[in-house]
This record gives C-alpha cells, structure tokens and sequence, in this order.
C-alpha cells in the first residue's frame, strides 16, 4: 500500500490512538501533528490539517459531557475570550513560519510536555476551593489569553497549560476537565479560519485525521478505565521521543 491509501489508513490508525489518549491522558497531538509531517505535507499544512481532527473530537466530548450534565459554559465562554485573541495571534504567526524552525521547535515542545506527561506534577496536588476575586478574575483572563497564543502557534500539548491554570485558581478536576475542551473547541476554529484563509489544510487528510480521533475517543468514553494504562503512556512516550529526535536530526 502507497500513497493516499496508506496515508489515510495511517491517519486512521494513529488518529484513533490520538483520540482515545487525549481522553485518558492527553497530549494526542503530539502523535499525529508530527505524524503529517512524515507524511509529507509542509509544516504549516500539518500544522493547520491537525486541528480538524481537534475540533471534531472535541465537538464529540462536549456532547458526551452535555449528557452527562456537566456543562460549565459561563466559565469556558470567561475563558474562551481571551483564548480566541490569543489564538488568532498564534495561528497568524505558525502560516508565516520557516519549515526547519518550526520542525526545531517543535521537536523541543514534544520533548518538554513529554517530561511534564512523565513527571505528572499536578497529580497528586489538591484543589483548594478559591474565591475569583477581580485580581484572580484578571490573572485567569491574562493566562488563557497566553494560552491562545500557544495553542494557535502549534496546538501539541496546550491541555498541559489550561489544567494548571484553572487547577491554581481553585476549580475542580470535574469541571477543569470540560472547561478545557470547550476552551479548545472555541479557540480552534479562528485558528482553523488563519489556515484556510491561506489554503494551508489538507481536508482529504484532514477528514481521517478527524474520523481517528473521533472514534478513539468515542471508545475510551465509554470505557470504565481505572488503572492499567499506564503502559498507553509509555509506548506513547517512548514514540513521541522518537519521533522528535526524527524531527530535529532528518
């Protein structure tokens, strides 16, 4: 198999894997944003291509959650404000950037939210119940705004930044959760507008990519996992190692 048959069979593959880890874990697109680029498509076109599987999956969860009656969307749209500046800025920058630096930079993300994927400092910490006074209010906005810019930029691993973020100003896991998601959501699509309006996504790889991720999280929503997956993280670990060395020596 060759061409856009093992393409889309291999977007299939690893979307579903992307999909059902960023439930369990997160940290999926650091799996299929360098998996794009290994296929051949320019950094930018990967860059904007990954995130229709992200907005499709994430449409997904929030209708999964909206069922389940957990849907804070006062405190996602507070948050999504900023995010959407922010992600706007960051997208504007990704179109414009040279190929090899991206690559770099990327390689050095992959590798610095795989060390947070790994050490896990937001584990064990307990969540204090917080007022949101208009300073904390203030802080929270100025973060997500930041937040945007990143997520924007390159989209791998921004769950990492949003969970501490509304974790230290006293919200619950429950609602951290699902406030990411639909933060993600909302600051993907301007995102996704910056790339198409310079022809920079691939809706052929694009469309696999979402129907991976979708189906991957569909699975690992309904099912009861507890314990044992922390094997997932170390092969995922593990392939995100080496596919950033891969980025950074090819």
């Amino acid at each position: 198999m060759s061409g856009l048959p093992f393409q889309i069979v291999a977007l299939l593959v690893v979307g579903f894997i992307s999909g059902f880890l960023n439930i369990l874990a997160g940290g999926g697109s650091l799996l299929t944003l360098p998996l794009l680029i290994f296929l051949g498509l320019p950094a930018a076109v990967a860059n904007g291509t990954n995130r229709v599987g992200v907005l499709c999956q994430n449409i997904f969860a929030i209708t999964s959650f909206r069922r389940q009656g957990i849907f804070p969307w006062r405190l996602a749209l507070f948050c999504s404000l900023p995010a959407i500046a922010g992600s706007y800025l960051g997208a504007r920058l990704a179109v414009d950037i040279d190929e090899r630096l991206f690559q770099r930079l990327l390689a050095g993300i992959m590798l610095g939210v795989l060390v947070l994927t790994l050490v896990d400092p937001m584990k064990k910490r307990r969540v204090e119940e917080l007022v949101m006074t208009p300073g904390r209010g203030a802080v929270l906005l100025a973060s997500f705004f930041f937040i945007g810019i990143y997520g924007g930029f390159v989209q791998a691993g921004v769950g990492f930044l949003i969970i501490p973020a509304l974790v230290l100003h006293g919200i619950d896991l429950v609602r951290t959760n699902v406030v990411k998601i639909i933060v993600v959501l909302i600051f993907t699509i301007p995102a996704l507008a910056v790339f198409m309006a310079h022809d920079q996504v691939n809706w052929t790889l694009g469309l696999a990519l979402a129907a991976g991720n979708s189906a991957g999280g569909w699975v690992a929503s309904r099912m009861a996992v507890k314990k044992g997956h922390d094997w997932i993280k170390q092969v995922v670990a593990l392939t995100v190692f080496v596919f950033a060395l891969k980025l950074l020596f090819s």
